[in-house]
């Protein structure tokens, strides 16, 4: 059983904690596999036969193959190790914050350019409820 984080009323905001940590653990390790070139290629060749090397939950797998990067996020992972499959598949930290976001890559570097996101909407779910 989980209790509520306080992060959690934060749009946007997924806190990587010992909790996700232990959650992400395999997903994790498999994207530090990646740090070996000869495991690159191995899940280059096959990615769905590559993960079942690793115990990772059915939820996770799909994530990864879809390149869902919120979900994988939500499943534990940890942007610094998720950098090593978005770098296997050619992918800048910048290009996949965009996807995270739903913004282009031009976008998402004009919004950072202009100092990230407006604070109006992004501090509270419970904000949004109580203008509603």
């Amino acid at each position: 059983m989980t209790t509520p984080d306080p992060f959690d009323d934060i749009p946007g905001t997924t806190l990587f904690d010992a909790q996700r940590s232990r959650q992400g653990y395999h997903l994790n390790m498999f994207c530090m596999s990646l740090m070996k070139a000869e495991n690159r290629t191995a899940f280059k060749a096959d990615e769905a036969a590559y993960l079942q090397k690793f115990p990772m939950t059915p939820e996770q797998r799909d994530a990864v193959l879809k390149r869902d990067w919120n979900t994988m996020i939500r499943q534990g992972g940890n942007i610094y190790f998720l950098a090593k499959l978005f770098s296997t598949d050619g992918l800048s930290f910048q290009h996949v914050a965009a996807l995270m976001t739903g913004s282009t890559q031009e976008q998402y570097a004009q919004m950072m350019l202009e100092g990230g996101r407006p604070v109006d909407g992004n501090r509270s779910k419970s904000e949004w409820k109580d203008r509603g």
